[in-house]
């Protein structure tokens, strides 16, 4: 059965669906089965997989509110063993119209569900906000990884997400593990980066992931061509610092190791 990893954070411009592209290409290079699920109305890591959103029929927007099928919106995406099931503008409606639904919560986790155990791992790229379908994505995930940009304000608002993360835990889904936190964009010549590094290790003692994701021009290019680092430039220091995180995330769950 597939491990569900909700990739959260409700900071814009951190790395957040830089992150869930580039994951979800390193362990489908590795051999995993992997699911790409873009839940966010930008349709950014739908774009960035190469698909564009606009001239999609359908998505996952019509499998939420069950006009299709979630096997019938999946796409193949150009590396083997991925795939994605897309964003479209339409998902810029569901927050409003799923308020009116039944088991709104539980309308994502439903889905994948029903599709688990055709993946390895599927991984949500959530939305940078806190609304509905962010706490969709939550309810539907194994585990939640938080990207953190290393900057000053980096951690502000972090605690919204935690007390967020409590709150699913308390009402929704018990066993919602928090995997850990992933630092991005980091820079070595800025001091504050280091200091911001100390201070998520206080904030997640044991939880915060040793590979590090450099501020790089070919990371921040890629998405443009439609491309994941691998595909894009798989020379450049984000990929490895992908390629690594790809494998501690493998080597976690063969530890078992999961944080409530």
């Amino acid at each position: 059965m597939g491990k569900i990893i909700s990739i959260v954070n409700q900071k814009g411009g951190v790395g957040k669906t830089t992150t869930a592209i580039n994951v979800g290409a390193y362990l489908a290079h590795l051999g995993k089965h992997v699911l790409l699920v873009d839940i966010d109305p930008q349709g950014n890591a739908t774009s960035g997989i190469g698909i564009e959103p606009r001239q999609l029929p359908h998505g996952l927007y019509e499998a939420i509110i069950d006009q299709k099928d979630i096997f019938d919106v999946i796409k193949r995406t150009n590396h083997d063993k991925y795939r994605v099931a897309p964003a479209t503008p339409a998902l810029a409606g569901a927050g409003v119209e799923l308020v009116e639904m039944p088991d709104r919560e539980f309308r994502l986790m439903n889905l994948l569900h029903r599709i688990k155990d055709e993946y390895d791992y599927i991984i949500i790229d959530a939305p940078p906000s806190l609304g509905l379908l962010t706490i969709n994505s939550l309810v539907a995930a194994d585990e939640v990884l938080i990207p953190i940009q290393s900057e000053y304000y980096a951690l502000e608002g972090l605690g919204s997400l935690l007390e967020t993360i409590s709150l699913v835990q308390n009402n929704l889904k018990p066993n919602l593990g928090i995997m850990g936190a992933v630092i991005t964009m980091f820079d070595r010549r800025n001091s504050l980066s280091d200091s911001v590094m100390k201070e998520l290790y206080q904030y997640f003692p044991n939880r915060v992931f040793r590979s590090v994701i450099p501020r790089n021009v070919r990371l921040a290019e890629a998405p443009s061509f439609g491309r994941s680092i691998l595909h894009y430039d798989k020379a450049s220091k984000g990929a490895k610092a992908y390629e690594r995180l790809a494998r501690e995330i493998i080597d976690l769950e063969n530890s078992g190791a999961i944080y409530n």
